[in-house]
């Protein structure tokens, strides 16, 4: 049985790219045992792959990971991979018992889905696309999901100038705007809109329940990452900022309109998503009419 060891200490988007890394492996290798040490914000998410062996959470402050090493340092791996790039991974890593060690460099790839064939070549592991499906055999049965067909305007702080990188440029919307995006919207697509945000429901959207007396706009807020995933799983088309829901969109091959910034290389992230398009940011008058002119 070969033994990997996989860091992953960042967020969620960045798990499932190293997902299709390790369903490739699973794929040759079913009897492999795959360790990922993982971080507070996808641990949770993580546990929930069966594909996964085993989840270790890498907690904060020196003597945690003083403790993991140790934990570590216990067991012998074949193949070690630091994927997350960190430092304290790196660190780690160096002196752990692994025939086969790889640290991450995406400065040395135009994206990551080329890194991950490297990798894999490496491996001695053919990569195909239909490796991409990394979602595939999910269990959604015991989620509520909406009602088919409907839209996802996945609203989070991204959206919010202060909330979010002050160099992007500011896409945050009048309550006016809001309004008027949507019920434009609902005309264009005639579908529902289910809007759903992150762990805080900017004020802007609570403004607009408030008042909202349109049945084919609603909200769900306060779900975990796993009831979204099968939330967008379900849809028909996600309109959000770049983020861990544009993965889980490009792996169900979800149309999706993907909100970027025109002074940061996205594609390093999205060369491999399919049915995608992106928006550039942009003040939010402009950018809502750019959503709704891409809908023709």
């Amino acid at each position: 049985m070969n033994k990997y060891l996989i860091f992953r200490t960042d967020r969620i988007g960045d798990f499932l790219i190293s997902l299709i890394l390790i369903k490739s492996i699973k794929m040759v290798d079913a009897k492999s045992f795959i360790t990922v040490v993982a971080s507070d914000k996808n641990y949770e998410y993580i546990k929930s792959f069966n594909i996964i062996d085993e989840v270790i959470l890498l907690k904060g402050g020196f003597f945690n990971k003083l403790k993991l090493f140790f934990l570590l340092r216990k067991q012998s791996f074949d193949t070690t991979i630091v994927h997350d790039g960190k430092t304290r991974s790196k660190l780690i890593s160096s002196f752990l018992l692994s025939k086969n060690k790889y640290f991450s460099n995406i400065n040395k790839f135009s994206s990551y889905i080329d890194e991950i064939k490297y990798i894999l070549q490496n491996l001695k592991i053919t990569f195909n696309d239909s490796l991409l499906d990394i979602l595939n055999n999910r269990d959604y049965s015991k989620i509520y999901t909406p009602k088919k067909p409907y839209i996802i305007v996945h609203f989070d702080e991204k959206w919010i100038f202060d909330q979010y990188i002050k160099t992007y440029s500011n896409i945050e919307p009048s309550l006016k705007e809001l309004e008027t995006f949507l019920s434009s919207l609902t005309e264009k697509i005639n579908k529902k809109i289910v809007v759903t945000t992150g762990v805080k429901t900017p004020m802007i959207l609570k403004k607009f329940f408030e008042k909202n007396s349109d049945e084919n706009i609603n909200l769900l807020e306060n779900l975990n990452f796993f009831h979204l995933e099968s939330i967008i799983a379900n849809s028909s088309l996600l309109i959000s900022c770049h983020g861990a829901v544009s993965h889980v969109a490009a792996a169900k091959s979800i149309e999706q309109i993907d909100i970027i910034d025109k002074s940061y290389n996205y594609s390093k992230w999205s060369k491999h998503f399919r049915n995608y398009k992106s928006i550039e940011r942009k003040n939010f008058d402009s950018l809502y009419k750019d959503i709704l002119n891409s809908l023709l």
